[in-house]
């Protein structure tokens, strides 16, 4: 049976999950919250040597921002959508798209107030780029992963989510907790897109979501919420 973990904050969740080839990171959180990781490495007796695989849902401040740290402490590959190299080569989120509410778009104008609407992370440094493993090459295919990924494109065009047994870590393809409205992540680059996505969750019929924000729910609630999408109108920021 696989342990799962969580030693991320209120904000973010970061998932550690084991495996016979070893532990598999969920995503890393903001710039700044590795001390708090390695402090939960520490806490659970977990050598950060022991982590082979970074699974990075897409390549976000929130999800990519202590990556370099990870990598400096490990010798972990990084299981990626081909598409997220770039992003994680810029260190910025992409404005394409928009919120999905107008509570989701007031949420972001208050970061933005904070110093945080750019959305900047550090980018990828060029001595980790051949630990980068995307999910369409032979070199990943090579590696025998031992669970499955789905494309779960719609939040960003890179975003991929991780099936373990009966649950879906599904980074943010859902989310659960303020500012979410019925599930839905606060931004959306395709609606069109995201609601396949949704739909493609509900036919691989996991039973739980384990999302990049907010305590796990069943997977039920997309079929749930699923036409509320239809009356979803993006708010660009930019």
């Amino acid at each position: 049976m696989n342990s799962i973990c969580n030693l991320g904050s209120r904000v973010v969740n970061n998932y550690l999950i084991s495996s016979e080839a070893g532990y598999i990171l969920i995503d890393t959180g903001y710039d700044g919250s590795f001390p708090r990781f390695m402090k939960g490495l520490e806490k659970r007796r977990i050598a950060p040597g022991d982590i082979k695989y970074v699974f990075l849902t897409h390549a976000h401040d929130d999800h990519a921002g202590f990556l370099n740290a990870v990598l400096a402490a490990t010798d972990a590959q990084v299981i990626l959508h081909p598409k997220a190299v770039e992003g994680l080569k810029r260190g910025q989120n992409s404005f394409e798209g928009g919120c999905s509410s107008r509570l989701a778009f007031l949420f972001c104008k208050v970061l933005a107030l904070f110093g945080h609407g750019e959305h900047r992370f550090p980018p990828i440094r060029e001595e980790y780029l051949d630990r980068l493993v995307a999910i369409d090459s032979d070199r990943f295919r090579a590696l025998d992963f031992p669970f499955e990924i789905m494309q779960t494109p719609g939040h960003t065009a890179d975003h991929i989510s991780l099936r373990v047994g009966d649950k879906l870590f599904c980074g943010d393809a859902a989310m659960n907790g303020f500012p979410s409205v019925r599930r839905t992540i606060i931004w959306i680059e395709d609606l069109r897109q995201y609601r396949q996505s949704w739909e493609t969750i509900l036919r691989k019929a996991p039973v739980w979501l384990y999302p990049g924000h907010g305590k796990p729910f069943r997977a039920s609630d997309l079929k749930k919420y699923l036409c509320s999408l239809d009356r979803v109108r993006l708010h660009p920021l930019k």
